[in-house]
C-alpha cells in the first residue's frame, strides 16, 4: 500500500535523525527526575498521553498538564512538550511559565528556532523532510505525530533496561492489571 510505505520510510529516515546524545539525555532526565509533566495539543497531546501511559508503567510519576488530578508543576520536575510546528499558543506557554518555576523543558519539535525551542532547556528536533506528496498521504502533521510516537515508544525498551524493569513489573502498573 503506497500509504505505508511512504510513512514507513519517512519516519524510518526522521528517526535515524535524531542523534544517540539526543535520546540519552532525555533516557538520562527520564530516569533522574522525581516527577514528569507532558504536554501536546492535538494529536501531538494524544502521543503524549500515549508515552506517559507507558512512564506510568515503568512506575514513574507522571502527569498529563491539563487534566483535573495533575499537580502544579515545580522546580527541579521534568516537563515534557510535544508540538509539530513549535508555536502552539497553550504549549509554548507552557514551557515558558515551567523553565520561570525551575522546572527543565524538553520540547520535541520539527521546528529547531521556533519559540517552544527557545523556551526549552533540551529540544530533541524531528524533522520528517516531507515532501510534495505529504498533503496526499500523511496531511496535517501526520509524520510528526506518527514519528513522535515510535520515538517515544523506542525509549521505553532502554528505558525498562536501564531501570531493570521487565514486562511482567510493568504489567503489574497496568490500568487493566489480569
Amino acid at each position: 500500500m503506497e500509504t505505508i510505505d511512504y510513512l514507513e520510510g519517512h519516519i524510518k529516515e526522521a528517526l535515524e535523525r535524531i542523534s544517540d546524545v539526543d535520546r540519552d539525555r532525555l533516557a538520562d532526565l527520564i530516569i533522574s527526575s522525581n516527577r514528569i509533566f507532558i504536554f501536546g495539543a492535538g494529536r501531538s497531546g494524544l502521543v503524549g498521553q500515549m508515552f506517559a501511559v507507558r512512564l506510568v508503567q515503568l512506575g514513574l510519576h507522571v502527569y498529563f498538564v491539563g487534566d483535573m488530578t495533575t499537580p502544579i508543576i515545580g522546580k527541579g520536575d521534568l516537563v515534557i512538550l510535544i508540538s509539530n510546528t513549535g508555536r502552539t499558543m497553550s504549549v509554548t506557554k507552557t514551557a515558558q511559565i515551567a523553565k520561570r518555576i525551575g522546572s527543565h523543558v524538553v520540547c520535541v519539535t520539527s521546528n529547531r528556532k521556533c519559540d517552544l525551542a527557545k523556551a526549552a532547556d533540551t529540544c530533541i528536533v524531528i524533522d520528517p523532510a516531507e515532501d510534495g506528496d505529504t498533503a496526499e498521504l500523511a496531511p496535517l502533521g501526520t509524520l510528526f505525530e506518527d514519528t513522535a510516537l515510535m520515538f517515544f515508544d523506542c525509549m521505553i525498551p532502554v528505558l525498562m533496561k536501564r531501570k531493570g524493569i521487565s514486562e511482567d513489573k510493568m504489567r503489574s502498573h497496568h490500568a487493566i492489571w489480569v
